[in-house]
């Protein structure tokens, strides 16, 4: 008991030690590879049980890391600072830095079957609602506001972009590579004809490339 309450006298290290170890698992072994125990042998003596006083299951331990890489990788904050940039050229950076995060692509493909869970799959549209959408909002109301984007539709606009990317999750909606590309096709054609033109034809190659991986 004394040695499980020194390894918890800092919480926050202890947490992070866990996510770090189980994210080089994930992408070395990958998700359904991965075992409790495997992370447990890797985290240099600390108990299984020191494991379970911060998650419940593997599946709360990828839940986490997602959250984390976001928070992490979010593009929004830098762009934010730039002033070179109106607000069309900002979102398509964005799309274009997201796009461009390996491990973050990596990690999100290893998630992909936990999208089945619906208690994740939940948590995953209120993350997105509360940290996506404000995000996605400020940058086309900027866009509205300089000229680059003509929308009425700010808002619904926002709150729709975070969810056809879940509409193009195949665990969620099973597809194949080629129904996957003609619904991002389809979702390129309705966001220009909504006044909000996101996808340049170098942008659609590179999102293509990884919506045929997802469904391999």
């Amino acid at each position: 008991m004394k040695e499980f309450m020194a390894r918890n006298k800092y919480p926050e290290q202890t947490l992070e030690k866990i996510l770090n170890v189980a994210q080089k698992l994930f992408l070395e072994k990958g998700f359904d590879q991965t075992t409790i125990q495997d992370i447990v042998d890797n985290l240099e003596g600390m108990t299984r049980g020191a494991v379970y006083h911060h998650f419940k299951s593997k599946d709360e331990i990828m839940e986490a890391l997602i959250h984390q890489m976001f928070l992490e990788n979010n593009p929004f904050d830098e762009l934010r600072k730039r002033k070179d940039l109106n607000g069309l050229q900002k979102l398509k950076l964005a799309v274009t830095m997201n796009q461009s995060n390996q491990d973050g692509i990596q990690m999100s493909e290893q998630a992909l079957p936990l999208l089945q869970n619906p208690r994740i799959l939940a948590g995953i549209i209120e993350s997105n609602r509360k940290y996506l959408t404000p995000f996605w909002l400020e940058l086309i109301e900027e866009g509205i506001e300089d000229g680059s984007i003509q929308t009425a539709y700010a808002k619904q606009l926002s709150e729709l972009l975070p969810l056809l990317e879940l509409w193009l999750m195949p665990t969620v909606y099973p597809s194949s590579s080629e129904e996957m590309v003609q619904k991002f096709m389809f979702i390129r054609e309705m966001l220009t004809k909504m006044g909000l033109p996101l996808f340049d034809e170098e942008m659609v190659e590179m999102v293509k490339q990884q919506l045929q991986r997802l469904a391999e």
